[in-house]
């Protein structure tokens, strides 16, 4: 595989000015890529047999610029996956000491718990049958963010350990979500545009993302809670008479919204369809073929949030609830909200609304197999390019595994 190895690197590593950052990348591929538990520089230049400070000379100290390669990755992660949705989520980074870059006591799905860690946002391009990453974000906790403190001195410290890291003045502390929309940005101002946005309810119930997914065109299906307020698709604005006095009244909602969980509720079993979204790999006696299937239910709903603005006749828009009711649930256990045509067939919108399982493959093999949590440095740079040479790791071994299997399987 090593000629093949140089001809991706050679492609992604265009942007790179001098041979020896050329040979320096391939090398670095080739680190994370080799058997080993960890794959930070110290193991790797063993692996490798080379000296560990060529490895991180190349990441701390080098003029390369990552945001260069990952626009040549994503271009190429397109062109392989051909996706069917991009997903957004995040990922933690348990981290001990406080001195790498955004390190801090922070929640982490991947501990299940409050813990100190660094937290990371990403875009993946993503089918059923393979992914990509497309662009990430370290997430920066408003204590990095001297201009939040709360008193000079505090000010003062953490501009200090922000100096330390090499943290760029321009980044500032920014919502997960907002984060996940400036990679939208970014990846369209390289040509790239999702054909549909699927993201977990941590995205999805937060009323602004969704409202920036709709200014900037993109459907999206999105988990959200049961709590989320709405009306039905039926429910529509009324005008009371005019009195003749002061200001014509204007069309308003006159009742309460109900919640997803009420409206699921209301709509009953009578409403359900079992769908079979895909096959997985748990073959058993009594489901041969691995068919993950269950139950479901879909209401055209307008969500009521506050902050939703109304059409000119008073209208919230439309948009689609689905509702996962399993068999032997007294109610429905998940629910997405999702603004995919009104005409599009269950399966296929149950199908997309999983389609999110990818992005845990994703990180799976990012982190156990290509050390995307093992980097050991403390610049902010750094990060940003270990991560990026993980992602094309992970790409050039999806391209392998899509057409040379038994070579992505020795590798």
């Amino acid at each position: 595989m090593r000629g093949r190895l140089e001809d991706f690197a050679g492609e992604v590593f265009t942007s790179f000015a001098r041979r020896e950052q050329r040979s320096n990348g391939g090398l670095y591929l080739r680190g994370l890529m080799l058997d080993g538990r960890r794959k930070s520089m110290v193991p790797m230049a063993e692996r490798l047999q080379v000296d560990h400070q060529r490895l991180q000379q190349f990441i701390t100290s080098s003029t390369w610029d990552y945001v260069a390669v990952r626009r040549r990755l994503a271009q190429r992660a397109i062109t392989v996956v051909a996706p069917e949705a991009w997903v957004l989520d995040d990922t933690g980074h348990v981290k001990d000491g406080d001195a790498s870059p955004a390190v801090a006591r922070q929640y982490t799905g991947t501990a299940g718990k409050v813990t100190n860690c660094q937290v990371a946002v990403s875009v993946h391009a993503v089918t059923d049958t393979c992914s990509a990453a497309l662009d990430w974000r370290l997430f920066l906790p408003e204590q990095w963010d001297d201009a939040l403190s709360g008193d000079q001195t505090e000010a003062e410290q953490v501009a200090a350990r922000r100096r330390r890291c090499a943290i760029p003045d321009r980044v500032r502390h920014r919502t997960k979500w907002q984060l996940a929309l400036d990679m939208l940005d970014e990846l369209a101002t390289w040509g790239q545009v999702p054909p549909l946005v699927v993201a977990d309810a941590g995205y999805g119930d937060v009323t602004a993302l969704r409202l920036g997914l709709t200014e900037r065109a993109v459907a999206y299906v999105v988990a959200v809670k049961g709590a989320t307020s709405a009306y039905a698709a039926g429910v529509v604005p009324q005008t009371v008479p005019y009195s003749g006095n002061g200001r014509r009244p204007v069309a308003k909602y006159r009742t309460k919204p109900s919640s997803l969980r009420e409206l699921a509720l209301a709509a009953g079993r009578a409403g359900l369809h079992r769908i079979t979204w895909r096959h997985g790999s748990k073959h058993t006696m009594g489901n041969p073929t691995a068919k993950m299937r269950s139950r479901f239910l879909a209401l055209r709903v307008r969500p009521a949030n506050h902050d939703i603005p109304r059409h000119d006749d008073g209208h919230l828009p439309e948009c689609w609830l689905l509702a996962e009711w399993p068999p032997g649930e007294s109610e429905p256990t998940d629910y997405w909200l999702s603004t995919l045509p009104a005409d599009i067939r269950l399966r296929d919108l149950v199908r997309l609304a999983k389609i999110r399982w990818r992005i845990e493959h994703d990180y799976r093999e990012l982190k156990t197999g290509l050390g995307l949590t093992h980097f050991e440095g403390r610049s902010f740079t750094g990060w940003h390019r270990h991560v990026t040479l993980v992602s094309a790791a992970h790409l050039f071994l999806t391209e392998l595994r899509l057409t040379s299997p038994k070579a992505a399987g020795a590798a």
